[in-house]
């Protein structure tokens, strides 16, 4: 989930710190968090990663009786902070909201081509801003996101049997059920291995943001000759034909969401039974991805936000190993 955040998503360690802490008290410009002595409870409104911050921006920390819009929270004095990348106003971002600027967006609708609706349902617009379906981030303004409210993402996991040299499904010693692989990219920003998955362009279908997506990153086919393309997209359309259903739909534990702009995804499972379509894929990190590489499925994989969540689903769906 990478696209359309190109020049700035190296600045994610900006916006990372562990929600549930007591509230953050302010040292000059930093926004700095109080220990406690245990770790919180894991919280579904953002991803509990710990990153550096260079320019030392922190997000106000909350318990997670402060996270709901519908909690009273007096003392909430969060941070504003738009990323350069998204406030210079490349194409794929809104300008800011404001009598100044004229931009008074639609959202809960389809604002031209920009779809504003949530998969979550309907969500609060307070004084012209879209307000978080999850509640509160501690941090306002967009970040690194483009698109005030929902940025509407999609994710295509490839996955497949692991065989042996006979072609016979391996089994795991311990579990004794058959292992999975999928298509892992290493993204460039973070460098953590993800899903490879982007965001859905203005107009555009999910299902051809799949395909897209898929072969910019994990086949580089934004850098192959036209026959090379052609090529690609009789292989892709081979396997994005094979059976398929759908793991996720919904809201995203991203370390990119604020109280004004979140992201959202359709995450699709792709599933090479026969592993005739997939073995002939040349896989080539292109696009946003650092490395691209079929990564075994289990409980001990540590991914970007909750694509392992989204692995589990489709371990335990075909009966696969996972712990």
């Amino acid at each position: 989930m990478i696209r359309s955040f190109r020049n700035g998503a190296g600045s994610v360690s900006l916006l990372l710190t562990v929600l549930g802490l007591r509230y953050a008290t302010c040292s000059g410009k930093d926004r700095l968090l109080s220990r406690l002595s245990k770790p919180p409870a894991p919280l579904s409104q953002c991803s509990q990663l710990s990153q550096s911050a260079p320019t030392r921006m922190w997000r106000v920390a909350r318990r997670n009786d402060g996270v709901s819009w519908g909690s009273t929270c007096p003392k909430y004095s969060q941070v504003r902070y738009t990323a350069p990348a998204v406030s210079s106003g490349p194409v794929w971002a809104d300008p800011e909201i404001g009598v100044d600027s004229g931009f008074c967006p639609k959202f809960n609708a389809l604002d031209n081509a920009v779809d504003r609706r949530s998969h979550e349902g309907t969500y609060r617009v307070d004084n012209g801003y879209p307000l978080n379906p999850h509640g509160r981030t501690g941090i306002t303004g967009r970040g690194l996101l483009g698109r005030w409210g929902p940025n509407h993402a999609a994710d295509p996991i490839i996955t497949r049997w692991k065989r042996d040299s006979e072609g016979r499904k391996v089994l795991h010693p311990g579990s004794k059920n058959p292992i999975l692989q999928f298509v892992s990219i290493k993204r460039k920003d973070c460098g953590e291995w993800a899903i490879p998955g982007g965001m859905v362009d203005p107009g555009e279908r999910v299902s051809v943001t799949l395909r897209r997506e898929f072969g910019e990153e994990a086949l580089n086919a934004l850098q192959k000759t036209k026959e090379q393309r052609e090529r690609l997209k009789q292989q892709i359309t081979e396997l994005f034909n094979s059976p398929s259903f759908q793991v996720y739909k919904g809201y995203v534990d991203d370390p990119r969401n604020t109280d004004n702009a979140w992201m959202e995804t359709v995450a699709v499972n792709y599933h090479d039974t026969s592993g005739s379509s997939v073995a002939q894929l040349p896989l080539e990190a292109g696009d946003d991805a650092g490395k691209v590489a079929w990564v075994e499925i289990d409980s001990t994989l540590r991914l970007y936000a909750n694509h392992a969540r989204f692995l589990e689903i489709i371990a335990r769906e075909r009966g696969a190993h996972w712990e």
